[in-house]
Formats: structure tokens, sequence, C-alpha cells
């Protein structure tokens, strides 16, 4: 099925143009006789196969269809588990919406909150956003979103995962009635929980599916190292100078190997930078800003900062850390072989990721290949860098260089000596408590006073 043989407006052909898109995905097939047609929508399909545009042109289509309110409340409400999947969907809204006269604003935490405020206050047609900030603003009554004729929720498995279905719950019930607006959903994954949510907040949602019986895509190579913790990073070495891989993602679990990681490979020749939860947003998108360009070859990414990154061209994804999610897995490897293209996949087992082994094979429904590294693969002579220590010891270091105390670390003064320093301060003085005596004690101390003349 081809774009030109939907009844699309004009405008939103002349994006989809731009776009290099001509040729309807196999979600989209499924999905645009239903959405075209104003039904609800609960997709399920493989990472990178077509999801966002298939939402994206059906949102479009519906508001240029409507004619549009003289208010400056939004129209259309996009919800999102990470910043950097709002930002994904906001650049091609803002491609394949470009001659559709929408004004499409991102609302996510970690940049100017004020700027933010100010254009959902100016007005908006399009919110893409993470619950958290938008519920701050709804809560201040920036905007309203009571004149909502779409939701869309992308991702919404990993909703769930994260922790958003409280979030979640407060957003739509101060939404139109379920059967006054239509209603998408898209996820990789559609298990019970989402479709717990689909039928409680959507208007009998049709349920479609294109995941074959192979979760992962066709197109991802994927192979297996067992290799024990000490001997990840010089295998790591090894195939990254055999293979040459120009565009790299490594995943890794915990932000401390991930820091770990990041300065061995930087002392060893290879230029890498890592995205994770706690780093401030600004730094994050001008670190996939150089990856995308391809300035930067290598990027590491722990799971919550990796969701819904769509890079093309990327080669190689590593799970340095074998996932302790089995759907974790399926989301790493799919940041490769997008959209028709190919890709690798690796994997290292050491002592704790065979654990997860098995659980993983079973979820994706086959065996990932299994390769013995040679010997000659291992590369040992490589600089050494020092690990970073524990959160516990920085804190014990920042205090022991002079730095401000904690409120817990400082010692109580009294009342005259606030300037004093903790460690002069005297401490204040205990009040004794006087006994209490008897009515005969008291009486018998009476007695053996001595009379004054």
């Amino acid at each position: 099925m081809n774009f030109e043989d939907l009844t699309l407006p004009s405008q939103l052909l002349d994006g989809i143009k731009d776009a290099g898109f001509s040729t309807c995905t196999p979600i989209q097939e499924q999905t645009f006789p239903l959405s075209l047609a104003g039904r609800d929508v609960a997709g399920q399909a493989q990472t990178g196969t077509g999801k966002t545009a298939a939402f994206l042109i059906t949102l479009f289509t519906q508001l240029l269809k409507a004619p549009k309110t003289s208010g400056k409340q939004p129209r259309a409400l996009i919800l999102a588990p990470t910043r950097e999947l709002v930002v994904q969907i906001e650049q091609d809204a803002q491609l394949l919406g470009k001659h559709c006269g929408l004004v499409i604003q991102a609302i996510y935490g970690g940049v100017d909150y004020m700027k933010q405020k100010n254009a959902l206050r100016d007005g908006a047609d399009v919110i893409i956003g993470t619950p958290g900030r938008l519920i701050d603003y709804l809560k201040q009554k920036v905007y309203s979103l009571k004149e909502i004729e779409m939701l869309i929720i992308d991702e919404a498995d990993r909703m769930f995962d994260m922790g958003f279905i409280a979030d979640l719950r407060f957003i739509l019930r101060r939404l139109p009635p379920y059967d006054k607006r239509q209603n998408l959903m898209f996820s990789a994954t559609l298990n019970l929980r989402v479709m717990e949510l689909a039928y409680e907040f959507m208007n009998m949602p049709e349920k479609v599916s294109v995941t074959p019986e192979k979760m992962t895509a066709e197109n991802v190579d994927q192979v297996l190292y067992h290799a024990s913790r000490k001997e990840k990073f010089p295998l790591l070495l090894g195939l990254l100078r055999r293979d040459g891989m120009e565009r790299t993602i490594i995943f890794i679990n915990t932000k401390r190997e991930g820091e770990y990681l990041h300065d061995r490979l930087n002392a060893n020749g290879f230029p890498c930078r890592l995205i994770s939860g706690d780093v401030d947003q600004k730094k994050r998108l001008n670190i996939l800003e150089n990856f995308k360009d391809g300035k930067l070859p290598i990027l590491i990414a722990t799971d919550v900062a990796s969701r819904g990154l769509h890079i093309e061209g990327i080669s190689h994804v590593i799970n340095y850390d074998l996932p302790q999610d089995c759907e974790d897995y399926v989301h790493r490897i799919g940041r490769t072989a997008r959209a028709g293209a190919e890709g690798k996949a690796i994997s290292f087992v050491d002592e704790d990721g065979a654990l997860y082994l098995e659980a993983i094979e079973e979820y994706i429904k086959h065996k990932i290949p299994l390769e013995w590294a040679e010997d000659e693969l291992f590369v040992y002579d490589y600089n050494r860098t020092p690990r970073p220590p524990h959160a516990k010891d920085r804190k014990k270091t920042a205090t022991s260089s002079g730095k401000k105390p904690t409120p817990n670390q400082r010692t109580p003064l009294t009342r005259n000596t606030k300037s004093a320093s903790p460690e002069t301060a005297v401490l204040p003085k205990k009040k004794r408590r006087r006994k209490k005596r008897s009515a005969g004690e008291q009486k018998a101390e009476q007695v053996d006073q001595p009379i004054k003349d």
C-alpha cells in the first residue's frame, strides 16, 4: 500500500514526501483503515517498524479534517515514557506536519522550565510530553485537557515498568470522556497490564498486531559470547579492533559500570560518551546529536536513557551487561536494523548474565547463536584506569576535603556559640532533674533544720 492511495490531506502528503516515505509498513497497513475511520487502536509491533509515523499521520489527518476552535488549548496529547522518545517524536512530527500549520510543543524535564510554560500559555495544537512535567503545568492551570480530541500513548508497556501508572491515571481522568475522543496506543508488547489500561480508558479498541513468532527483528544478526567478568573488556577491545564498528551502542546495567567502561575505552583510543538517567538533559541531547551526526562513534547507555532512541545507521549493539528484564533485550537490539536495514547484536554473558539468559531466550522464542572467542581475540595489553568510587565513598571524600558538612554531620551549638566552628563548639549542658521527695522526707528535713533566733 502506498501513501498516495490513502485519502490524506495534500499538506500531509507533502510532509510524507519530505520524509522520504512512499510505501506503508505492515503495522501502518493494518492501522490506517481503522484509525483514519475514527476507531480506537491498540497496536503491537517490533521497534523500528513505523509505529510513530502510523499514529502521527492519523493524528494530522484527523486534526485537519475537524475545524479548529478559537481557543489556545491543545487538541491532541501524546504521552511517552522518556525524554529522548519525546524529542524523537517531536522531530518526526515537525517533519511530517511541516505543511499542516499546526503548533507542536514538546514538554519534558531537564530543560528551560519557564520557556515551556510560556509556550503552553501561548497555545499549542499538539503536546508531546512525559507525564511528570505535564502534570506539574496542569496543576498550575497553565493549560487544560478539556478540548483534547485525540490521545496517543507510545511505548505503553514501558509506562508500567517505569512506574508511570499513577501519573497516567491522573492525566487520563482529566480528559474528555473516552467516547468523545479518539485513542491510539502503541507498544512493542501488549501484555495483560497494558490491555487492562486500554479497555479502561479507550472506546472498544481494535487490537492490531504484526509481531511474528520471532520477537526480534529478522535483519538483526545476533551472537552470544561467554566471558567472565574480567574477560569482557579484553574481548570488547578485540571485537572493536577486528570489526571496526563505525556506529555502536554499548548497553550497561549500572551508571558506575558505564563510567568505568567510558574511562577505559577513551584511554585506549576509542572515543565514547555515556548517557544515563542523571546526566543533564542538555548534555544528553548534545551527546545524541554528535552520535547521530557521526562525530561520536561509540555511545554507552543505560536502559533508562536509551528508550526511544531512533538513530539511523547504527551498525552494532553490544550488551556489555545482559539485561535482567527480557523485554529490555528486545528493545536494546532493536536500536539497530531499523526500517529494513541490517545490523548486528553482540551479547556478553558473564557470571551474573548467565542467570538471565534462559529467560531471555524463552521470551524471544529462540536460542541466541553462540560463538566461542579465540584466544587471539582477547586484548590484555591495554591502558588501565582506576574504577570510579561508590557514591558513599564520594560523600566521605567530599567531607574530608573540607566541604560544608551536611546537617546530620554538624555538632549542635549552644545559644551563645552560634558563630563557633563545629570542632570548638561547646555542647549544651544537660539540665539536672531534681528527685521528687516524699512528704515524710520533707517533714523530717524541716525538723532537722536549726532554729533561728
